[in-house]
């Protein structure tokens, strides 16, 4: 089916390629997401093209191309953008993708065509592709396109449907079958019903992808806006089993009265509350696998008349370990997640908690990591069913992690040392040194850009020609201020987060 529409703005760097394509005698159309993006009216992330000249007629067309797989895919490098251009401008640009129309065999490894020919025919490459919504050929120049599965229908009424026998295409590629599952979460489109129930039919070829592929989909799933429809489709059609079965056994697990629903729903609700904020993957995956050990842990209490979960946090670190190292996740990552699930429970009474304990609970964690804690805490009482995310109790916890946090007010913050004094005045260790210090710092507080080794080491012989009471007393006074200062600031990390 050919048609023509109102052509789409196509940038530059985009329309080159295909027109050069052209000039030489060749068909050139954009295919795929990017196609799809632009009838949604959606910025593309990545630029295709399909044509039917062969990889050794593109590459002479252009000035700097690369060719390094099986599959007569040219990369064209975009000799226009300098790398800084390009990552101030879009650098999905940069390289743009020209393939071969191309006609495959049977996929035996599920994963690969046995064999790829190249084709004449772009009918040929269409009809290879996943979705209808992904099999659509559009011309730059004149506006027209290709559309011989109805895609762009598809894309109208919103359905996710796979080009010809979805069997055919699931036995293709196993991982087209999360791949639907992405798009109906990123589209919010639902799944067309002949191609889910095929899914549902063959949902075991999906224990023939390799780990690191069904992690990258999954991983876009989490990404999206909506993990938490994404996540509830991956059970409707029996593919949690196949990426992390630990979430199905908090189905339908009672907790105690301060959550409103069972362990599941509670961790959807979790990491849908971490996407609404926009958090990045690692908080996401940790506000999703939280209290993946609940049910492990759970334990009836006569004394208290609930459920109990005692320890769940550490079991739950250590399942995540390896769920996170099944899937293939860098090093990074599962040391982030682990650490932030084990440490999850750091709530207690704000009242009587010291700021020893919070200051244990930062080296616990990590300093880099406790504002991330401090999120996923947040996501995860919004997970219980409460409205407000951000408590009195939660506000104060920040408060105090933020003081013990603070760059101390201290003599350390001298740009000179009693080993230094020393050497300046000759002596020996006493009280004269703490004193001398401390009337130093007083002057610093007072004026920063004092704060200078050459003025330090003058000031010291100055303050050390006086009297032992009038250096304590100069001492006592920086002291004070010290303390003045280290109160003033806490008072305004208080007032920050309206508490006491």
């Amino acid at each position: 089916m050919k048609a023509k529409i109102e052509k789409f703005k196509v940038p530059k760097e985009v329309s080159h390629v295909t027109k050069a394509l052209k000039d030489a005698g060749f068909e050139g159309y954009l295919v795929g997401g990017c196609v799809r993006d632009l009838f949604m009216g959606r910025k593309p992330k990545d630029w295709d093209i399909t044509t039917n000249a062969t990889p050794e007629k593109i590459i002479p067309l252009f000035p700097k191309t690369f060719y390094e797989n099986n599959f007569g895919t040219v990369g064209i490098v975009n000799e226009s953008l300098s790398a800084n251009e390009a990552d101030l401008k879009d650098t999905s640009l940069k390289i743009i993708e020209v393939t071969p129309y191309r006609v495959e065999s049977s996929y035996s490894d599920h994963r690969r065509p046995d064999s790829v020919q190249f084709s004449k025919n772009i009918l040929d490459d269409l009809k290879r592709r996943d979705f209808t919504i992904n099999a659509i050929a559009y011309d730059a120049e004149n506006g027209e396109i290709i559309d011989p599965f109805f895609g762009v229908a598809d894309l109208a009424r919103g359905s996710i449907k796979t080009v010809g026998n979805p069997k055919e295409r699931f036995f293709e590629d196993g991982l087209r079958i999360l791949r639907a599952v992405r798009f109906h979460v990123e589209l919010d489109f639902p799944l067309d019903p002949e191609t889910e129930k095929s899914i549902l039919e063959n949902k075991d070829i999906l224990k023939e992808v390799s780990r690191e592929r069904v992690r990258d989909e999954f991983v876009k799933i989490i990404m999206s806006p909506k993990p938490m429809n994404g996540l509830l489709l991956l059970r409707k059609l029996g593919l949690l089993v196949y990426i992390v079965p630990e979430l199905e056994e908090g189905i339908g697990v009672e907790q105690n009265k301060a959550h409103s629903f069972d362990v599941w729903t509670h961790l959807l609700k979790t990491v849908q509350h971490s996407a609404d904020k926009g958090y990045p993957l690692h908080v996401r995956l940790s506000a999703l696998f939280h209290d993946i050990a609940k049910p492990r842990t759970r334990r009836w209490s006569e004394e208290a008349k609930q459920w109990t979960f005692y320890g769940h946090e550490v079991v739950g670190s250590r399942v995540t370990g390896k769920i996170l190292e099944n899937l293939r996740f860098s090093r990074e990552t599962i040391e982030k997640v682990v650490n932030l699930v084990r440490w999850h429970m750091f709530f207690s009474d704000t009242e009587q908690i010291t700021p020893s304990a919070v200051r244990r609970l930062v080296v616990n964690v990590g300093k880099e990591n406790i504002w991330d804690l401090v999120d996923m805490r947040g996501c995860d009482r919004i997970g219980t069913g409460r409205p407000k995310e951000n408590p009195y109790r939660l506000r104060k916890y920040k408060a105090m992690i933020e003081e013990v946090m603070r760059d101390p007010i201290s003599v350390g913050m001298l740009k000179t040392n009693g080993k230094r004094i020393m050497e300046v005045l000759g002596i020996s260790p006493g009280p004269k040194i703490g004193h001398i210090l401390n009337a130093l710092l007083e002057e610093v507080l007072e004026d920063p850009s004092l704060n200078t080794e050459e003025y330090l080491e003058k000031r010291t012989i100055e303050l050390a020609n006086m009297s032992d009471k009038e250096l304590k007393e100069f001492g006592e006074k920086g002291k004070k201020k010290k303390e003045k200062e280290e109160e003033k600031e806490i008072k305004e990390i208080r007032g920050k987060h309206y508490v006491q």
